[in-house]
């Protein structure tokens, strides 16, 4: 059997963020759904970053943004996913190894752009999302690794890159390597909008008993299941995965382990700035504490305290040495 090296290897959507801040109005006059994420053709992604104001890059993507706040944690942590060999490749390449994650996935060739991911935040901190996933969804199984799957405690895939066919089978491949080689699977649901194109599938997958760490939040928990009733919803779900976690939003956080069961009040801050992100490291932390064998709870507040550092500032990507909150919980 191979060595454990990592905490968590992730496979998901490698893509540059580039946020903006937006009024109200501009979101109307896009046709845009405050809070909402859409995916968009490259025509579309062109017209909308011509009519974007002043913009930040930095690389991004959900699982990758909960690796890089596993790294800032101090655990160890490796990503999967393809990017072009162009400009905006280079900028998540090199962002993502200078956060401390591994990432050895070789660039594409093929002459599909990097995916980015275009991010307008308005001044109530909601951030609207519209993504053109490029080369990122040309992940094959052809650029796994499989002594790097097998070298991971954890694998952690997010359902953002389910939505393409060349991916989705990568990612149930690895599946099958974590899981011969006695590894824990993780999967978050990323997006209620993902849930209603694919719920049947993610049913399906968390009834065969693959997914050990199931990651949603309430309104992602309550599409799963199919019922408005968030306890329901969890009473339907939580018998069928090893582990389930769940985000309330200002309410905090719960996980249900079999019959253990914790929950914990979200972190109070005195300004939110750009909520982008706070789910991702939210997994970041929690994964950190699971890795490290903490408690439910324990776990669930150090990633109520990742979450909270992410919406004091703009970016998905955190900003100061996250270590000390493992060390306080």
């Amino acid at each position: 059997m191979s060595e454990i090296r990592l905490d968590v290897l992730a496979i998901g959507d490698a893509v540059v963020d580039v946020i903006a801040t937006a009024d109200d109005e501009f979101l109307i006059q896009e046709g845009l759904v405050k809070g909402s994420m859409r995916v968009l053709a490259p025509e579309e992604a062109t017209r909308l970053y011509a009519h974007m104001g002043p913009a930040r890059e930095t690389s991004g993507g959900s699982a990758a943004n909960t690796m890089a706040g596993i790294a800032a944690l101090g655990g160890k942590a490796g990503f999967v996913g393809l990017v072009a060999a162009d400009q905006l490749g280079e900028v998540f390449a090199h962002d993502i190894r200078a956060q401390g994650v591994e990432f050895a996935t070789p660039a594409s060739r093929d002459g599909v752009p990097t995916g980015r991911c275009l991010i307008l935040v308005t001044p109530d901190a909601q951030r609207t999302m519209n993504t053109f996933p490029g080369a990122a969804h040309r992940l094959s199984t052809d650029v796994l690794d499989h002594e790097q799957i097998r070298g991971a405690a954890i694998l952690y895939l997010e359902a953002y890159l389910w939505r393409a066919e060349a991916p989705r089978a990568a990612m149930k491949a690895a599946m099958k390597v974590a899981a011969d080689a006695g590894r824990k699977v993780a999967f978050t649901l990323s997006d209620i909008a993902l849930i209603a194109l694919h719920r049947q599938e993610f049913l399906d997958l968390i009834g065969s008993g693959a997914i050990d760490m199931l990651f949603a939040n309430e309104a992602e928990a309550r599409a799963l299941a199919g019922t408005d009733d968030l306890d329901a919803a969890i009473a339907m779900i939580a018998p069928q995965v090893r582990m389930l976690v769940v985000t309330c939003g200002s309410r905090g956080a719960m996980a249900v382990a079999g019959e253990e069961r914790a929950s914990i009040p979200a972190i109070w801050i005195e300004e939110v700035v750009d909520t982008t992100g706070a789910g991702d490291l939210f997994a970041a932390g929690f994964l950190v504490g699971q890795a490290q064998g903490k408690s439910l709870e324990q776990s669930l507040r150090i990633g109520a305290g990742a979450a909270a550092e992410i919406i004091s500032h703009f970016g998905a990507r955190p900003e100061v040495d996250l270590r000390p909150l493992v060390e306080a919980a």
